[in-house]
């Protein structure tokens, strides 16, 4: 397979304040330092927001191509992420992305047929495998 390019371009707007966009897309986002950090700005999505948002939405579509290709009928997919920032040794760094999918299974599917797909969808995500921080996968419905 040959790489994919993916172009984000961003511009800074104001304070602690920018926009990320897509030559590719067609949504701009405003980014922010969040309200933890020295003037950061609540209600705007931050770097970590995107980070945690990033390993979520490739855990969403890595178990939505291997549950099609396992023939595992499913009637809804929803997934909360908690990212963990800490600091580390002096550095800040997401440190963990925690995953709490939820499969409402259709009738007579198997539910160990799920935590296996969910466990290899965890392993497959191109993200998580991307990132230094631990991905942890809570499959219990």
């Amino acid at each position: 397979m040959e790489p994919h390019t993916y172009n984000v371009e961003l511009n800074w707007k104001s304070d602690r304040k920018g926009e990320v966009f897509s030559p590719e897309l067609n949504d701009r986002i405003e980014v922010a330092t969040p309200p933890q950090f020295p003037k950061g700005i609540e209600g705007v999505w931050s770097p970590e927001h995107f980070f945690t948002a990033a390993v979520n939405s490739c855990f969403m579509t890595t178990f939505l191509a291997i549950a099609e290709n396992s023939r595992l009928n499913f009637t809804s997919f929803s997934c909360s992420a908690k990212g963990i920032l800490e600091q580390i040794e002096g550095k800040f760094l997401m440190s963990e992305v925690h995953l709490y999918p939820k499969v409402e299974l259709a009738e007579g599917e198997d539910s160990t047929k799920l935590e296996r797909i969910l466990e290899k969808s965890e392993k497959a995500c191109l993200i998580s495998n991307s990132v230094v921080s631990k991905v942890v996968l809570h499959t219990s419905n």
